[in-house]
């Protein structure tokens, strides 16, 4: 079994954990009303682009999502939350020391040992939640389950859907798809994203993600035989139909999104095996991007 494999596997004891520390890591987390930024990197970008969605969509505060080397540093915030597995991503730890003074910080990390300890002013770690692999799969769902749960969002089937995604077999010819695109809506577009890019860093697949209302303004043109759409979420009225109209293979999200994301991840091993690659070795990617000054 590969890394990435046995940590995917461990994601319904994480995400347990990490709920029944909500509670605890509170005091450090963005309080309600607060006008936040949510940062990160690669994998970390789109669970803040998720966290942020949700926070401000169900009435957290204003929440905005970005890549931490695009942050906006014109504008003011109550707090900067810094997602990094690793805590040594440069860009996030350029950003922290940068806001020192200006803006409060938190940043949610898997390795206590690490400069982001010093560089915000609050750290939640989330060490059991580390991992060997290259590719994220547990810190990144762990990191939004602990945040989720802070929200008052972590429906008590998730991790029970989490079990499902793990136990139940993938879709009938779901491996062989010559490409696939991850559609959601609201906080769940984050987690399309997310969904695409497993899939490109485990097995080189021509993936693409959209929220799904946009996916009938001109990338359903590219759906066809061979191609697979899967849904994060309700899907709009009338899109399963208009994708099944193309030859394509649509796959309805009928587990908590985030469960749905565990499928994905299992898709993207599972290619990888197909095309004979190793999911713990992705072409030209490191497990954190460090940059030389």
């Amino acid at each position: 079994m590969t890394y990435v494999e046995d940590e995917l596997n461990s994601q319904p004891e994480c995400w347990t954990r990490a709920a029944a520390d909500a509670s605890h890591a509170g005091a450090r987390l963005p309080e309600p009303g607060e006008r936040v930024a949510v940062v990160g990197c690669g994998t970390s970008y789109f669970m803040a682009q998720a966290y942020a969605a949700l926070r401000e969509g169900t009435g957290g505060g204003e929440t905005d999502a970005f890549a931490a080397s695009e942050f906006p540093h014109g504008r003011a915030y109550d707090r900067i939350l810094a997602l990094t597995r690793s805590g040594t991503t440069t860009e996030v730890l350029d950003l922290l020391e940068g806001a020192e003074g200006r803006m409060r910080t938190t940043a949610i990390t898997a390795d206590p040992d690490t400069p982001v300890m010093t560089a915000a002013d609050d750290v939640v770690v989330l060490d059991y939640a580390d991992e060997r692999s290259v590719v994220q799969t547990r810190f990144a769902t762990t990191a939004l389950t602990l945040l989720r749960a802070h929200l008052g969002r972590h429906p008590e089937t998730a991790v029970a859907d989490a079990r499902t995604a793990l136990a139940a077999d993938l879709p009938e010819g779901l491996v062989a798809s010559s490409q696939f695109t991850f559609l959601g809506r609201g906080w769940t577009v984050g987690l399309a994203n997310e969904a695409a890019l497993k899939m490109r860093e485990a097995s080189l697949s021509w993936t693409e993600a959209y929220p799904a209302m946009e996916y009938r303004h001109g990338p359903i043109s590219v759906t066809t035989t061979g191609t697979a759409t899967w849904m994060f979420g309700e899907a709009p009225e009338g899109l399963a139909e208009q994708v099944r109209a193309t030859g394509a293979h649509w796959i309805e999200g009928r587990l908590d999104p985030l469960a749905e994301l565990v499928r994905a991840q299992r898709l993207a091993v599972a290619v990888a095996a197909a095309r004979g690659l190793d999911p713990d070795r992705p072409r030209h990617l490191t497990r954190s991007v460090i940059l030389t000054p």
